[in-house]
């Protein structure tokens, strides 16, 4: 992992609050990445809602029963022969009308139909999430059934489905790269429960697409893996997510080359079954909008409003102040529907940021409408803290998604989703423009609020966070272990050398200068912390900051034992990210160590897109 070049580096010396520039042309533009990076990549986001703790929110769309606090327990489990189907997609949406399953351009279309094609062998279950067996009211009886893991792998047919492959274009890397699509995903349908909350069910790596390039469709257990746990572990953290029921082995190999070197070798094939209220992105509309076709990006739009954004109200009763000097109103809906969609990102953007993040491939593609995290290709959590980390190869020349830029790429990401519906027509300029300082507003109130929670005080105070991320940076301190330390540091007597000892596994071995630097540092904290005594600040602290999270070693080892056919790693640790703000004691030396030395080889702390 590259370290932080220079203490004095503005990226951790300077930390203003964030602005929003835009320019006043037709085609609104963000100003340079680097502002709001500069000025907010300390931002750290966490919730008041979970239920037992005070850390990240609960997802919005569909949140299961248990973390409601809704008791599910007497309800009718269904068998797969039992859920409850409700295609909307293919039912509202216009599909491209081509039977044959063939690379190709789809035009005037939001889906082409679709069976999965993957080859199956011998497919075998690997994991399983009862939680999302709970959204769905499955009975977990099914994943004990002969037929499952064939059924998931695309081998045998859903009953009641309706497959198809979703049209969407994108961004990638800063470049509109025209129709991507579903390349290797196919929708099983949508399902609703008793709540009549609407879950899609897709297989990702299940065969060839119309849109699938040049590449064959499939997924490798490598990859799978990390999807299905990284899936589950963001849940649990409390961070809106797409989910994962089920991830089965296809009992076939597949020709990867990892690196893009030349190196290519034979993966064990896989398929995880990913679900979500939708997997909508900003390049669903984008597509459409490129190729002119405003009528069917208004199209698109209705229907979200319709099934996933029921709760905004009508128009009539609407009334959004984009202008708080001259008055303006506005009674648009799709203005509202695009403020929704800012703020929830800016909000899911901020909650990355709390917990050290990366998403790795920010491109317009891979970016929800519902503000869910999707699309888990070369993520990783911070272990040293470094803001430039960037765990994708691919990214590594300008390191466009590395974690400091995350705020600015959203809110980049906003503005190309913020054009297409200003060039269909939907949106204003001054309507886009107001979406584009919520974005901004948003990020700053949740990383003000939550980074006094993270440091369990009553106030934000700047000057203190501002020298302890510097600080941070500068010795390379694990981003998670340090918090969750800090919160054993007695702040009652007056700061000593004495003070540092419960930080002394995430400092070892700095400077005389260095612990001076670190004792100044907690006398201010020690300031700002006033009336508050360290029982209730460690309790207070150790239930917003995770003590487990799915580092990329961890998921390195689990897919290492999957790989030789043993499965039980990956359950074990997905058990472990059930609880990350827990203390486990009995699973503590293994998975909340540092990190060992080869964990920074290339392909366990930064990977590529091959998957």
């Amino acid at each position: 992992m590259a370290a932080l070049s220079s203490l004095r580096s503005p990226l951790c010396s300077s930390l203003r609050q964030p602005r929003v520039r835009v320019g006043r042309g037709r085609r609104v533009r963000c100003s340079s990445r680097s502002s709001m990076a500069e000025d907010c990549l300390h931002a750290l986001r966490l919730s008041e809602e979970r239920p037992g703790t005070e850390s990240y929110s609960s997802q919005k769309s569909g949140s299961d029963g248990e973390d409601r606090g809704v008791t599910t327990k007497n309800k009718k489990k269904n068998t797969l022969e039992e859920l409850r189907w409700d295609h909307s997609f293919v039912r509202e949406l216009p599909s491209d009308g081509t039977s044959p399953n063939f690379v190709r351009q789809v035009m005037k279309a939001c889906y082409s139909r679709v069976s999965p094609s993957a080859k199956v062998k011998d497919p075998k279950l690997v994991a399983w999430s009862d939680s999302v067996a709970e959204l769905l009211e499955l009975d977990p009886a099914e994943f004990k059934r002969e037929d499952f893991p064939l059924i998931f792998s695309g081998g045998k047919e859903l009953q009641g489905s309706e497959c198809y492959a979703q049209c969407y274009g994108g961004h990638q890397f800063g470049v509109w790269a025209g129709q991507l699509g579903d390349g290797r995903a196919i929708t099983l349908g949508e399902a609703l429960n008793s709540k009549n909350e609407r879950w899609e069910l897709q297989l990702k790596g299940a065969g060839k697409t119309p849109y699938s390039r040049m590449a064959d469709g499939l997924a490798v257990l490598r990859s799978s893996v990390r999807e299905f746990l990284c899936s589950e572990a963001m849940h649990h953290l409390g961070i809106p997510t797409t989910r994962a029921l089920c991830l089965v082995t296809t009992g076939d190999d597949v020709l990867r080359d990892m690196f893009y070197d030349g190196n290519a070798k034979m993966e064990p094939g896989a398929v995880v079954c990913r679900v979500a209220p939708s997997f909508l992105r900003f390049g669903s509309y984008q597509i459409h909008a490129a190729r002119d076709d405003s009528k069917l990006v208004r199209l698109l739009a209705d229907y979200t409003l319709k099934y996933h954004f029921p709760d905004l109200p009508d128009e009539e009763e609407l009334e959004i102040k984009i202008n708080e000097q001259d008055g303006q109103i506005s009674k648009n809906k799709y203005a509202a529907w695009f403020v929704k969609v800012a703020e929830s990102t800016s909000c899911l953007v901020a909650m990355w940021q709390a917990v050290g993040f990366t998403h790795g491939v920010l491109n317009t593609d891979n970016m929800s409408v519902l503000g869910l995290t999707i699309d888990y290709g070369p993520f990783g959590f911070l272990d040293a803290f470094d803001p430039k980390y960037t765990p994708n190869t691919t990214d590594l020349p300008g390191r466009r998604y590395c974690f400091a830029n995350q705020p600015d790429i959203g809110l980049w990401n906003i503005l190309q989703f913020g054009n297409t519906l200003m060039a269909a027509g939907l949106l204003t300029q001054e309507e886009l423009q107001y979406g584009l300082n919520r974005y901004a507003d948003t990020f700053m109130v949740h990383y003000q609020q939550n980074m006094t929670k993270k440091l369990g005080l009553k106030e934000y105070n700047k000057d203190l966070t501002s020298k302890l991320l510097s600080n941070l940076a500068f010795d390379k301190v694990d981003y998670t272990n340090f918090f969750r330390a800090l919160a054993s540091v007695n702040l009652t007597e007056p700061i000593t050398e004495d003070t540092l000892v419960p930080l002394k596994s995430v400092l070892p071995d700095i400077s005389k200068e260095r612990k001076k630097t670190w004792m100044d540092w907690l006398s201010l904290y020690r300031e700002k912390a006033e009336g508050i005594s360290d029982e209730s600040r460690k309790a207070a602290m150790n239930k917003v900051n995770p003590k487990y999270v799915l580092r990329n070693y961890l998921c390195q080892s689990a897919i290492d034992a999957a790989e030789a056919g043993d499965f039980s790693e990956v359950r074990q640790l997905l058990e472990v990210m059930k609880r990350p703000f827990d203390e486990q004691p009995e699973v503590e030396k293994k998975y909340a160590r540092l990190p060992p030395t080869w964990a920074y080889r290339p392909g366990v702390c930064m990977l590529s897109c091959s998957s």
